[in-house]
This record gives structure tokens, sequence and C-alpha cells, in this order.
């Protein structure tokens, strides 16, 4: 009898756990459904107004993961052609190019080989769109590290020129988020490590142009875009960035007169995605369509990483590719007063709005035209750095990429997550004039509110799930009379830091560790893990704490509370699917989670049970 009535409240959980996940998963699909691009992939076709921005009698292909050069090879010489790796990596992610003169035949035929064949397109090029820049001089010192919490915050004298930080509630979200160990890819003209990048961690990254690992910026564009995300920031000197504690990735694919290829762009994006990118950001397209690029953009979605992208600088009803492909975050384009811009493109594809700067006009009148100002090179001489006056999507969408690093860097790291949370959380403008053309899709990028809410409410949830869950169980063992001596104190402090941690913390201006504001199967992002680990994403911790220390009365309290808490977060990410696990599919994440959490509530139950 005792062991049916345990199975039945085992099963009970089981049921409403698994119920609820559907319930919520199809109610997230149907939201997403609704906002969603179209999903068909887009092929690229040739025609007078796309030749020019074509390689004459070049082709970038996809084959199929695990193709040999040899299968490559036969393909190559039954089609009249050879097949060339588009750079190094093509062994990895199988790109190749190739120069035929009866091009549209040869694509047809690898467009209807679908066996060896996952894209075939023209070599469409696409570029940086058109930016209006400003220079200002400044002399800079030698930077100081300062204190993050010290008053005055932050002490970069540039900072009030900075409007756009302003737009964005960027500063009130600093004590609580600075984006941590985030890696975000620049794919762009490469990044140089110009002063006020000075304490911005740069990791290694690739040059698709040169082919090599030096991908330093030798224009000037993706230094600027690189410090808007994570520009040094309360170092004493120039400006500040949204996410100053992320990392930066260099992926350089568009040469110094700020063109490149699409093979070198979905290669960008693939090295980017294996290479422990979380956030990608590219400032750059062009109207064409190209399913490799599609392909690629898709294949960084599904592994797990935020693409962001400009929605293109044309002032017309249609946004630029790769912006405008499934998986993409597309992002327009304000100004001061938080109108869209007049080069901002518009249309069903816009996701978020975001600062892009307007340099013909001072609506502030601070005295400095209203670009979007940070430290970068001086294109044209490459061997200045100043801090420079930008406009254009390519600005607005560092911005957004920035405060994806902040919503990433507090555990929602599931990209559809990490968009719902953006989304979710946009402000209207004040400035709003839509007309029926999605102009700013969601609304405004809050900064300040995406991070309450991927940080403050879930945590809050966590820890209401975690009561809740020891409430039920409590009151089951009481009305059993099978109640032990409760959890006790220790049980309640267990329970709290299983579950959601000292999450509230940062709110009162006490960062505090790393490992207390977060729930245990979180504790990887202050250890510097990968985020998402499985160990901690499971009831192993719990289980092995009961099969350890259940024979000592003392502990079980503690132990229970350990449990329930584990479990309580995991349900909360079974649930609303804020984390993307490692080594587990996508599509199973949901049912390990919610079968994680069960085996943990069980584990409580059982040590409570007298």
């Amino acid at each position: 009898m005792k062991r049916k009535r345990a199975l039945r409240i085992v099963v009970t959980f089981a049921l409403v756990g698994f119920a609820a996940a559907w319930l919520y998963s199809r109610g997230r699909e149907a939201t997403d459904n609704s906002n969603a691009h179209e999903d068909a992939t887009p092929v690229a076709t040739l025609d007078d107004d796309n030749a020019a921005d074509v390689i004459p009698g070049e082709l970038v292909v996809e084959f199929k993961d695990g193709e040999s050069r040899d299968q490559i090879a036969a393909l190559g010489a039954k089609l009249g052609v050879t097949f060339e790796p588009a750079s190094s990596y093509a062994d990895r992610d199988e790109v190749y190019t190739v120069d035929t003169s009866d091009a549209e035949h040869v694509l047809a035929e690898l467009r209807a080989d679908t066996a060896d064949v996952e894209a075939a397109d023209y070599q469409f090029v696409y570029g940086l769109p058109e930016d209006a820049l400003a220079a200002e001089d400044e002399a800079v010192p030698t930077p100081e590290r300062v204190d993050p919490t010290e008053k005055g915050f932050p002490n970069d004298p540039k900072f009030k020129f900075q409007w756009h930080m302003d737009q964005i509630h960027a500063k009130d979200t600093w004590k609580n988020a600075q984006g941590d160990g985030v890696i975000v890819a620049v794919i762009d003209t490469g990044v140089a490590k110009v002063p006020d990048l000075a304490q911005t961690e740069i990791v290694p990254g690739w040059n698709f142009v040169n082919n090599t690992s030096n991908a330093t910026d030798d224009h000037g564009h993706g230094t600027h875009v690189a410090g808007t995300i994570a520009q040094s920031t309360h170092n004493g000197i120039g400006v500040a960035g949204v996410a100053f504690n992320a990392k930066i990735m260099p992926i350089k694919v568009l040469s110094a007169r700020g063109s490149g290829s699409v093979s070198g762009i979905a290669e960008g994006i693939r090295w980017a995605t294996d290479h422990g990118a979380k956030v990608i950001n590219m400032s750059l397209g062009g109207p064409m369509a190209s399913s490799v690029l599609a392909k690629a953009v898709k294949y960084a979605h599904d592994k797990g990483v935020t693409v962001v992208c400009a929605a293109g600088n044309d002032g017309r009803g249609k946004v630029s590719y790769p912006a405008a492909y499934p998986g993409a975050i597309a992002v327009a384009a304000t100004q001061f007063d938080e109108s869209t811009t007049f080069y901002s493109n518009w249309g069903k594809e816009i996701d978020l709005a975001a600062p892009g700067g307007n340099t013909r006009v001072d609506q502030n009148g601070d005295g400095m035209m209203d670009g979007v100002l940070q430290n970068t090179i001086v294109p044209g001489d490459i061997s200045r750095n100043d801090y420079l006056l930008f406009m254009g999507t390519s600005m607005a969408s560092p911005h957004v990429a920035g405060v994806a690093a902040l919503v990433i860097s507090q555990g929602v790291t599931d990209p559809d997550a990490v968009e719902k949370v953006l989304k979710d959380t946009a402000r209207p403008s004040k400035m709003k004039k839509d007309d029926g053309q999605n102009r700013y899709g969601a609304g405004l990028v809050d900064a300040a509110a995406a991070v309450k809410r991927a940080k403050m409410d879930f945590g809050g949830y966590e820890l209401g799930i975690a009561f809740a869950g020891a409430a039920l169980l409590l009151m089951r063992l009481r009305r059993l009379g099978k109640l032990g001596a409760g959890l006790g104190f220790a049980g309640f402090v267990t329970l709290v830091m299983g579950s959601s941690g000292l999450f509230f913390l940062p709110t009162f201006g006490l960062p505090g560790a790393s490992l207390v504001v977060h729930g245990l199967p979180e504790w990887d992002l202050g250890l510097g893990g990968i985020h998402g680990n499985l160990l901690l994403y499971s009831a192993l911790i719990p289980v092995g704490a009961a099969l350890l220390l259940y024979g000592r009365p003392k502990l079980r309290g503690l132990i229970a509370g350990l449990a329930i808490g584990v479990g309580a977060h995991l349900v909360f990410h079974a649930f609303f699917r804020t984390t993307e696990l490692s080594l587990v599919p996508h599509a199973l994440q949901s049912t390990w989670l919610a079968l994680n959490a069960l085996v943990s509530f069980a584990t409580g139950y059982a040590v409570l049970r007298k």
C-alpha cells in the first residue's frame, strides 16, 4: 500500500509536469509561428538587377556532411568542373567553389543532386550598408582599471555623447549584468585592438578573405561594431559598450573595400558556431537570397547560437539578407527621437529596432551629430584610431547583439528563448509611426527589461516552483503521518541555492559571487564552463548526495532541500526551455529535464519520509 501511494505521487508529478510542458510548448509554438519568417529556404536567381553583384562564372556549393574529397572530385568529373575548397575550413563545413563557363547549367545540375548537395548558388557578393561618419579627435590617456561598483559609473568621459546607450537603458542594467564570458562573433571587416578595447578580451577568430588566423580590421567598420557590443567600459577613457565583459571573436569576411563572398560569410558563420560563439552579429548584407547562406544561419541557430543582423540601409520595404533569413533577428534603426531613420529598411521580417543614429541631425542639442559613437580605426587611414560617429542599421544590430549577450550571461541560452525575451521586453517607441509597415518589429530593445526578465523574473519563478513543490511534498507526508524532521533552516538554504540562488542581490547593488546568484544547475556560468552542462542539468547531484549522506539524519533536511530546489529549477527549464543543453538533442531536452526533475522530487520525498 505504501509503495502504491508513493507511486501515485510520482505518477501525478510526472503527468502534471508533462502536461504543463506540452501545453506551454504548444503555446510557445503558436506564438513563435505567428511572428516567424517564411520557412522556405530562399533560392538565389540571377537577373539584370543583381548580375553586377555576382562573381562571373563562380558558384558556391555546400555538400552534404560527410561527403568525401573523392566523392566531390567524382561529381566534378561528371559535370566537367573542378570543385575548390572555399578555405582551409572546407573539410569541416563542406563549402566549395567552382569556376565554370556554363554556370546556369552546372547550377541546375547541382541543385538537382539532392543526394550529394545541401545547397548551391551563384557566388553573390555581399557588403556593408553605406554608412555616414564624422570624426572627433581625442587624446587617449593610458587606461586604468576601475572598480565597476564605484560611484559615478561609468567614468568614460564621452559616455555623455552616447545617447544610444540611454535609449536602450544600458546603464540601468549594468549592476545586474555585464555579459560575463559570453563570446560574440563579429562577422565583418575584422577587429583592431584600439585603445578603448584594451580591457576587452579578443578570442581567436579567422580571416576568410585571406584564409589566415589574422582577423585584424583594415577598414574600421568591424571595430566600430565590436565597440558597441563590448567597448572597454569604466576605464577612464572614451566610451562604453553594451556588454563590456563579453568576449569578441573577430571573423573577417569582408575586405578593406567592405565586400565579401557568400561562401566566405557562410564559412564565417559555421566557424564561429563551431568555436564557441553564443551570439553572432552580422552588420552586412545584400538584396539577394542565397540558400547556402540560409543553411549556415540555420546551422548556427540549431547549434544554440543567437544570430543578429542589420536590416539594411536602402530605406525601402524589403529587408536585406541575411537578416531576412529564418533564424536571424532582423534589426531596424532608430535615431535620437526614437523614430526609425530615413535609411532603415522595414518589412514583415523586422524583429526589433535599436539605435542606428543619424549623422545629419543634432536632435538632443549636445553639439555633436546624432551618430553612434565608438572607438575605431579611421577608414582610409587605418594607422590612426579615433572616436567616430557612424550611422546605419550596421550600428543598430550590435546594440541588440550586446543585449543578447547580457541575457545569455544570465543563463538564457536557447536562441528562441533569447529572442522571445528580447521581444517580450521591447518597448514601444514614443514616436512610433508604423503605418502598418512593421518598421519596429516588437519594439525598441530594452536592456534593463530584458535582463530583469532573464534573471529577476525567471529566478522568482524558479524559487516559487521550489516553495510550491516543497509545500506539496510536506503536506502529503504530514497527511500520511510519514513526515520526518522536515526541511529545517539548512533545507531552506539548500532549496534556495538549488533552485534560484540569491538572484536578487545585484538589484540591491550587491553583485555577489557569480555562483550564489544562480541556482545550482547554472553554476557553470560562474565556473567558466559551457553553460547547459548535462551533469548539472540532471538529478545526479541530489541523488548522489542522498546516497552518500542519507545515513546521517541531521543532514536529511539539507539533502531534501537541495533535491527539491534542483527539481524546481529543472521543471522551470522544461517548461520555458531557456537553456540549450549540451549533448542532448534539441527535441528531447524538455523530456530530459522533466524526467530528471521527477527523479529530484522523488529523491526529496524519499529523504523526508520517516
